[in-house]
């Protein structure tokens, strides 16, 4: 059963998306699991088929080992790896036909930890693809739209699995906004024409350098607008999917 794990910065909507899309799957007839991988998650907009918490507790940790909550969950994001063999064997008895994994708000713990590429290693044998979140109201401003490039550029260098670039929480901007963001990154010139328009000094530069930096590197991150509240763009990062984890077919068998 192939595995997306859904990541992101705190606060792009990478919950919200994951209970959006697998609820979305369900109505296609596709038979899904939800895996929670946040040890401090305190509600989720989703019922989990596979949960951390019951094998990592942030409220135990804290008492036990006298941690404030940060440093609750590093240690909690590093015992995760301790449980794995648990996790797939939860994984694998929900006899899924895909599996969407929600990872931890904050995404540096779960992404430049060590411990984190290894649970994406390990966490079952098989295909694996990332989604990666660029928050819209974030990234209208092309500072910010660059620095999630350079982001999720990182987090592809981490992981090395195919990765997908969807742009969250279009309902909150005008469909020109969204437009103008999503023609940035099918379009390097349309992102350089904005650097040079909204910004300025230093920002500039530096914005204008990274994302030529990042060019150089042939990475390319095409992003597909959607919204977890109108279901825009859900069959297109399912026909994306499909495509990576199971050779453009339906993952139903």
């Amino acid at each position: 059963m192939p595995l997306a794990f859904i990541i992101g910065t705190a606060g792009s909507g990478k919950s919200l998306f994951t209970a959006a899309f697998a609820e979305w799957l369900k109505m296609s007839k596709q038979d899904v699991a939800v895996v929670n991988l946040d040890p401090g998650a305190l509600k989720l907009p989703y019922q989990p088929d596979v949960d951390v918490r019951n094998y990592v507790d942030v409220g135990n940790i804290m008492e036990k080992y006298g941690l404030g909550p940060n440093g609750a969950l590093i240690m909690a994001a590093d015992l995760i790896a301790d449980e794995i063999e648990k996790l797939t064997r939860d994984i694998e008895e929900a006899h899924a036909d895909i599996v969407l994994v929600d990872t931890p708000g904050q995404m540096e713990l779960f992404a430049f930890r060590a411990s984190g590429p290894y649970i994406v290693n390990e966490l079952t044998k098989d295909t694996k693809a990332l989604i990666y979140l660029f928050d819209s109201v974030f990234s209208i401003n092309p500072l910010n739209y660059v620095s999630n490039m350079f982001l999720s550029a990182a987090v592809y260098n981490r992981f090395f699995q195919p990765q997908l670039h969807i742009l969250s929480k279009t309902d909150l901007l005008p469909k020109n906004e969204v437009h103008a963001i999503s023609s940035w990154s099918g379009n390097p010139r349309s992102l350089e024409d904005a650097i040079e328009m909204k910004l300025e000094g230093g920002k500039r530069l530096f914005s204008r350098n990274m994302m030529q930096a990042i060019n150089k590197l042939n990475l390319r991150f095409m992003l597909m607008p959607v919204s977890s509240k109108t279901n825009e763009g859900m069959v297109n990062i399912n026909t994306a999917l499909e495509r990576i984890l199971n050779e453009g077919e339906q993952y139903t068998t």
